[in-house]
């Protein structure tokens, strides 16, 4: 081709035409969050975990409740982000005058939802309180907006002088109250005599 006047030379055109499509095309390249993850193994670190924790939670530089767990899970990408706290659980409530131990919880598994402050504990749960009284079921649910613990399973509550039996059972945060919603028995015992 030859130079026509007053018009760029074809090569130089061509230069023009790609170092545009070049400038125009830059913007559009991004990098995929997906294919990084995927790349560097990061959506498989959704879950934090820890062996042998500790967690202290208090309020007004008091301690409230001590919480022990041999394994320790957190994981913040679950649609609703939970806790796992399994292998002997231990909590302890403390007594917001005293600063005493009033209760202890023991379990094998526990699931704390955080931003509803809902928790689910599971499989051998016991408590036993200041008073001496001990509840065994096999499941138990804190709910935060209640204020409540609940089951729907089997308990037993034992006393200085009676066993009770029943299903279901609802209590407050510290134990002071409780009612078993379906009573299926009560067993008279002197102090003696309380199942351990």
């Amino acid at each position: 081709m030859s130079n026509i006047p007053g018009k760029y030379p074809s090569a130089h055109l061509l230069r023009i035409l790609v170092a545009a499509v070049l400038f125009f095309a830059t913007p559009s390249c991004k990098n995929d969050p997906n294919e990084i993850r995927a790349l560097t193994g990061k959506a498989q670190q959704t879950e934090d975990h820890a062996v042998d924790v500790t967690v202290v939670y208090s309020k007004n530089g008091k301690i409230n409740m001590r919480i022990f767990a041999h394994d320790f899970v957190r994981n913040e990408g679950a649609r609703r982000p939970y806790i796992d706290m399994n292998t002997r659980l231990k909590v302890e409530f403390y007594n917001d005058s005293t600063g005493a131990v009033d209760d202890v919880l023991t379990a094998d598994s526990s699931r704390y939802y955080e931003a509803q402050g809902d928790m689910i504990i599971w499989d051998s749960v016991q408590i036993i309180t200041r008073k001496g009284e001990k509840l065994n079921t096999q499941e138990l649910v804190w709910n935060s907006s209640a204020q409540k613990f609940f089951t729907e399973k089997a308990v037993r509550i034992t006393t200085p002088t009676e066993v009770l039996y029943g299903n279901g059972m609802e209590a407050n945060s510290d134990f002071s109250w409780y009612q078993i919603t379906r009573p299926t028995g009560t067993v008279q015992v002197n102090k003696e005599e309380v199942p351990q």
